[in-house]
């Protein structure tokens, strides 16, 4: 179970002042500073919200309920130090709607708290569907749940002050960068700011990570091309680059379906890196082939007074079942090794056609890291 502190005095300031502040997350029982130290970061991909999702969970009152949804995914969450998604939904109020314009009920921001998630993304193609109004109410709510984020913020002003996300854990500094190629050809309204893929923002970005001292830089990125089972070689060529000029690992997402995994070794100093290039969804109502699942990935860290590394590094994979099939009365995520004989025959079928896509894929394309399932870590 997570303890946590969060220090956000910053975003009351009445002024800027120049100064960032990291984001602290202060566990219960902190540990001596010559012992070895260790954090759990699990990502996880795309959190949708489709018109079908909305409608079942509504209740009778007007009201919300999610708590569906997550049941058999929430301590898996909880347990990391650091659970991160992108949030791909924005909070504008009602009306509330699904595709092509993403407007969720507070409710849903609510439930991926509570399951455990600790930071949201919010640089992604949907996060200016419902124009300023839908970018800053996000912000307002995140804020107002002492959630942190990166990727979208009012202004530059607020930019400046609150990116790169500098987060402080079990002793660790990491710096956390997030971008998104596009968003659906909706331009930012000024004076909001949103995170576009561009080397020469990045590259600046990147060195302002790295003047924070922190142990590691992680950039999460929504990039390629929607269904595709393996990443363009554009996103090779940018995943290079940023670990070129000095960044640690890279998660990916966007393409709504599970790419491969790659931790790479460096060959001059040996240190660990890992490439996500799509988690696919986290939990969504999408019906084209292969979307109906994601990945969780767990990367842990540990650190004594001399380096940082890879201890750790494996996915699992889960799968959302669709109201009305096999009983299913809500979205509900499972784990895939969630016990067969729990299932019923039509939801295991579909699960399997999940799972054996994936695994064929990340037999051939995965460098490095194994899958894992709930409850061996």
């Amino acid at each position: 179970m997570k303890h946590f502190r969060l220090l956000l005095s910053f975003l009351f300031l009445p002024f800027f002042t120049g100064a960032q502040e990291p984001v602290v997350l202060t566990p219960a029982d902190t540990v001596p500073g010559d012992t070895l130290q260790k954090i759990t970061l699990l990502f996880a991909g795309d959190l949708m919200q489709h018109q079908a999702q909305i409608n079942a969970a509504r209740l009778p009152n007007g009201g919300f309920d999610y708590s569906e949804c997550f049941k058999y995914v929430k301590e898996e969450i909880s347990k990391a130090d650091i659970a991160i998604g992108n949030l791909e939904v924005t909070l504008a109020g009602p009306p509330y709607t699904g595709y092509p314009s993403f407007g969720s009920p507070d409710e849903y921001l609510f439930a991926i708290k509570d399951i455990g998630f600790d930071i949201l993304l919010t640089a992604n193609n949907h996060c200016l569907d419902r124009g300023r109004n839908g970018l800053e109410r996000t912000i307002l709510m995140l804020d107002s749940l002492h959630i942190p984020y990166a990727g979208t913020y009012i202004d530059e002003e607020a930019r400046a002050r609150r990116y790169p996300l500098l987060i402080e854990q079990n002793g660790f500094r990491i710096s956390l960068l997030n971008y998104t190629y596009g968003t659906n050809d909706i331009p930012v309204t000024p004076p909001n700011v949103v995170n576009l893929i561009d080397k020469e923002v990045i590259e600046k970005d990147i060195e302002a990570a790295k003047a924070q001292q922190p142990d590691v830089i992680i950039v999460c990125i929504h990039w390629g091309e929607e269904y595709n089972l393996l990443p363009e070689d554009s996103q090779r060529e940018l995943a290079d680059w940023m670990l070129s000029k000095g960044v640690t690992h890279i998660v990916g997402g966007h393409p709504h379906v599970v790419q491969p995994i790659e931790l790479r070794t460096d060959s001059v100093d040996g240190a660990k890196h890992l490439v996500v290039y799509s988690l696919g969804n986290f939990i969504s109502n999408m019906s084209v082939p292969n979307t109906d699942g994601g990945l969780l990935v767990r990367l842990e860290l540990e650190k004594d007074s001399s380096t940082v590394r890879v201890s750790d590094c494996g996915y699992s994979m889960i799968w959302t079942a669709h109201p009305g099939t096999g009983g299913i009365k809500n979205h509900t995520l499972f784990p895939v090794n969630y016990p067969q004989a729990s299932l019923k025959r039509s939801l295991y079928h579909r699960m399997e056609l999940f799972t054996n896509t994936a695994r064929t894929l990340f037999k051939e394309h995965n460098i490095g890291i194994e899958e894992y399932f709930f409850g061996e870590k």
